[in-house]
């Protein structure tokens, strides 16, 4: 994982491997079909990201049992999209996570495993490292190797007050999710980001104002594209430019800057501006830069933000304007760009093995021929 391609090329050349440029277009839209279809089949349902989901299964074992419904779940989304998924069941979600971990790692279960059973659930948690267990990361395995707890079975087995008190309330819960006792609840609605961020590595080296301009400009758009689908403002504009740290031509530079606003919006005239005023005093000429972003933070939702008597009104029609661009870029008609991110950029990231967009664009839809 994030290995530079040039770095395995030997191997890929040896092994016949296909190599793709990300085509998020493409990912967002085949994840939306299948958790669409997940919402057909189940009461409730969390997405929890891009390629997870869980299912509240609640009444489902009154007209089946379990097992064939993950079995079920499985071979229709195969059939209906034709992504192959693996499918884990238990009490709470810690232990759903595990089950699902199982799925994939053991070939016998055909992409199911069904862990109602508390045998089967000492079984599992015994085989498997407490690294596994969802939210235990390398730090805390090592602080809990310390003790001498190196597997699921042996974290579950420890006493919850104890977990409290020599490391959180966070892996306490997550302790009784393994012992079976529900603590995660299902999340109909994801939380609001606290922040929203847009980043990009350039194809090559900016060592120029424009190009620079451009890409802050177009990060600073897609970033209030995303403020306004989460229905947010934001108060503060953040943006950060940097150089290769392992750069042998020149010395590493990484400045940043931030601006709040008078008011919060999600005007992207506003934002924009704000971005650019930022560069301007960050910039500096002479060097070779790979990387820029855009983040906006303290997110308010509409109207809950009380401005004093002396602050500024927000822009006239700003939220017209703002739902027009929108829905015109959203149609798949066309798009409006702003003139600072200018319509040529050789700066961008190289997607030179892009797949076809097979279910967003007309003109790339496979054509089959009888």
């Amino acid at each position: 994982m994030a290995v530079p391609l040039y770095q395995v090329q030997e191997i890929i050349d040896r092994e016949h491997i296909a190599v793709f440029s990300s085509n998020y277009a493409l990912y967002g839209d085949i994840s939306a079909r299948v958790m669409s279809l997940l919402e057909q089949l189940a009461p409730a349902t969390e997405v929890y990201s891009i390629d997870e989901a869980f299912l509240d299964l609640t009444g489902i074992e009154t007209a089946q049992p379990l097992s064939q419904f993950a079995t079920q779940i499985k071979q229709q989304i195969t059939d209906w999209t034709g992504i192959p998924v693996c499918v884990g069941i238990a009490p709470t979600k810690t232990l759903a996570k595990l089950a699902n971990h199982a799925a994939k790692a053991y070939p016998k279960t055909g992409g199911t495993v069904d862990l109602s059973n508390p045998v089967r659930q000492q079984r599992l948690l015994q085989l498997l490292p407490a690294s596994e267990v969802w939210g235990v990361g390398r730090r805390l395995y090592r602080r809990l190797q310390a003790f001498n707890i190196h597997t699921a079975w042996q974290l579950a087995c420890c006493n919850t007050s104890w977990i409290r008190k020599e490391f959180s309330v966070t892996l306490e819960r997550t302790v009784r999710e393994l012992q079976g006792q529900s603590c995660l609840e299902l999340e109909d609605q994801p939380p609001p980001r606290q922040q929203i961020l847009c980043s990009r590595s350039f194809a090559k080296r900016i060592t120029e104002y424009p190009p620079m301009h451009a890409a802050i400009c177009q990060y600073t758009a897609r970033a209030a594209e995303k403020l306004r689908e989460q229905d947010a403002t934001a108060r503060v504009v953040s943006i950060f430019i940097r150089t290769s740290p392992h750069s042998h031509t020149g010395q590493y530079y990484s400045p940043s800057g931030s601006h709040r606003l008078t008011i919060p919006s999600d005007d992207t005239r506003t934002l924009i501006t704000a971005a650019i005023k930022l560069l301007d005093r960050i910039w500096q000429e002479g060097h070779r830069f790979i990387k820029a972003g855009v983040i906006l933070t303290d997110l308010y939702a509409p109207g809950h933000f009380q401005p004093t008597l002396f602050d500024p009104p927000r822009q006239h029609n700003s939220q017209a304007l703002m739902d027009t661009l929108d829905r015109i870029n959203q149609s798949g008609l066309g798009k409006i760009w702003f003139a600072g991110e200018q319509l040529t950029q050789g700066w961008q990231m190289q997607r030179n093995k892009l797949s076809p967009a097979y279910t967003t664009r007309w003109n790339e839809l496979p054509i089959a021929k009888l």
